[in-house]
């Protein structure tokens, strides 16, 4: 699946009408954004030439010229997945016919999670925000539900590192430290989809402090934390209902952590190394060997 494939099913439902009925002509024969004029790709998906345009700008291209680039250089330089994956990782949990299904369903799902989240990392984006995590004040963290649970895995490796690092599962905790932002804190908010009440109550409280700097991690698309975060990080997974447990969505998240964590270790290798160290020893005396 192309990266252009990835974004329009993750900003599917907050496009127009006519921008779905160009995007499913798109996804229905991707090859056709080269091969055809614009005229006859409108005439084709019975949409104006602006929609097709307005589908460009909304995935983040200039226009459909830059779109269609782009799209010719990811198709010659990837090569074809020859395991049709989508009959897993679209099926609902009450499809599949058996525990192999099961299996491949899982793995499916979280292999292409993987990869989709990974394609869709910006490095200027990335840089930015270990530098932001590494000359913080302090990081503050925030998150509710299966969020919270990638906001303690990161939370956890932090601590090993020496990070100034606070959060807890509290969602009312999770208030008091965001009133008590500072100047040069970061404040790191995961939410899925974005739209976490408890999440955006936190964010709004502490992006009253001046020259703090707000994190986002949602899912590709227009959601109302990304919007106003400073630094917005996406994921994609393949899940299609409220069904699937947040699995997929978990494993995109927790890669962006873990991107992040390397990047900030190779950055600070001499310093994050000695408290990777001294940590370990820490907790030594409570191994059984």
């Amino acid at each position: 699946m192309t990266n252009i494939e990835i974004r329009i099913r993750n900003v599917y439902n907050a496009l127009s009408n006519s921008e779905k009925k160009a995007a499913d002509y798109f996804l229905a024969d991707v090859e056709s954004l080269f091969h055809l004029p614009i005229a006859q790709l409108a005439e084709n998906a019975g949409v104006s030439q602006v929609a097709w345009v307005r589908l460009a700008k909304t995935l983040g291209f200039d226009g459909l010229k830059n779109m269609k680039r782009s799209l010719f250089s990811e198709l010659n330089s990837s090569a074809a997945e020859d395991e049709d994956k989508s009959r897993f990782i679209f099926t609902d949990i009450k499809d599949y016919a058996g525990l192999p299904d099961v299996f491949k369903a899982v793995k499916s799902g979280s292999i292409q999670s993987i990869e989709d989240t990974v394609s869709l990392l910006n490095a200027d984006v990335v840089d930015a925000v270990v530098t932001k995590l590494i000359e913080a004040r302090s990081v503050k963290l925030f998150g509710v539900g299966a969020s919270a649970l990638v906001a303690e895995d990161f939370y956890n490796k932090l601590l090993r590192i020496g990070s100034n690092v606070c959060f807890s599962h509290d969602g009312h905790i999770q208030l008091t430290y965001a009133a008590n932002t500072r100047e040069g804190d970061v404040c790191f908010f995961i939410s899925h989809s974005g739209m976490t009440k408890e999440v955006n109550e936190a964010f709004d409280i502490a992006s009253q402090t001046a020259n703090a700097t707000m994190i986002s991690l949602t899912r590709l698309g227009k959601n109302p934390l990304a919007v106003k975060s400073d630094y917005e990080l996406y994921t994609s997974s393949p899940e299609i209902n409220h069904r699937s447990g947040a699995m997929s969505s978990r494993i995109s998240q927790l890669i962006i952590i873990d991107v992040l964590f390397t990047a900030m270790a190779n950055r600070d290798y001499d310093n994050v190394i000695q408290n990777l160290i001294r940590s370990s020893e820490s907790c030594r005396t409570h191994r059984m060997i």
